[in-house]
């Protein structure tokens, strides 16, 4: 009796090799966690420096137009101002967004409700490839393709939102197709089943029914693809003309805050004002970044089945 309790309270091999895999669990998270919490602080440190070390004052930093970070303002202030890029960063992206959410849907009503499986497995790997594909290779056929276009239809250098737009369109396109055949593939079969033996048509149960549940997925595919647009550098760098200006039209040279950090940041000097401004439009991708995750989160959890 007493041998089969000692063997009953002896931990198995089983149970070193589960405590094995929860420490290596646990350490890979914490790993995880540690290196997300530098990133973090390393970015916000760099940041605020601009307004405690330099004393640029933060509402001038978002609101002032002119970026000249080696120069000063008529009142003896450095002339550092975000907008045009702020402005420009958030037009191409909601533009962009409006242009691929419908063509994103069509295809994904197409996938989910009326292709047959055959289709659905030629459909998948295109969209699968244009995820995959290089953000240098949509740069290179933006600036070959898109801006000679724009340049011979309204004229000007070709360079501007515009061509950023339509690169973006592209490229975000997959994203939000993908996200949203996944959410109307979601939707439960009873609610189709149910629609239909109410006597409503297929057009109007995706219409009233499969859309209208699937709307949460939905923005967070759209919210997605708003993410990937607004983060992307190198492709939009290359077709956007890189001018630190006011936007005045579609088709005017422009420059948002990632073409900004990605052409400057290495003729900079570390702890110089020109190298902790670019920095302060880091921390406000980060912060943009940030929002748009926990807005994904918000829409993902009031949008459970």
């Amino acid at each position: 009796m007493d041998n089969i309790q000692k063997k009953l309270q002896t931990k198995s091999k089983a149970t070193f090799q589960d405590y094995f895999g929860k420490g290596i669990c646990y350490l890979c998270i914490g790993m995880i966690i540690l290196l997300v919490t530098c990133i973090l602080y390393f970015i916000a440190s760099k940041g605020i420096a601009t307004f405690t070390k330099d004393k640029v004052n933060v509402f001038d930093f978002l609101t002032k137009t002119n970026w000249n970070p080696g120069a000063t303002d008529s009142h003896g202030r450095p002339d550092v101002g975000a907008l045009p890029m702020i402005v420009t960063s958030f037009s191409v992206t909601l533009l962009a967004a409006v242009l691929a959410t419908p063509f994103a849907l069509g295809v994904a009503i197409f996938m989910s409700e009326f292709s047959s499986k055959g289709g659905s497995k030629i459909l998948q790997p295109v969209i699968e490839l244009l995820v995959g594909i290089p953000s240098v290779v949509y740069g290179f056929i933006g600036l070959s393709v898109v801006v000679p276009f724009i340049r011979g239809i309204f004229g000007g250098t070709g360079f501007g939102i515009l061509s950023g737009t339509l690169v973006l369109f592209v490229m975000i396109l997959p994203t939000i197709t993908s996200l949203s055949v996944d959410s109307l593939r979601a939707v439960p079969m009873y609610y189709r089943e149910a629609s239909l033996a109410l006597g409503a048509t297929r057009w109007q149960t995706i219409y009233k029914v499969i859309l209208r549940a699937a709307i949460p997925g939905l923005l967070t595919a759209i919210i997605f693809g708003m993410a990937r647009a607004f983060g992307e550098a190198l492709a939009v760098q290359m077709v956007i003309g890189n001018a630190a200006l006011m936007p005045t039209s579609l088709v005017s040279p422009a420059s948002t805050l990632t073409s900004k950090l990605t052409t400057d940041i290495g003729n900079t000097v570390m702890g110089t004002l020109p190298n902790n401004a670019l920095w302060s439009l880091a921390l406000i991708l980060l912060l943009m970044s940030l929002f748009l995750n926990l807005l994904v989160k918000f829409i993902g959890k009031r949008g459970r089945f």
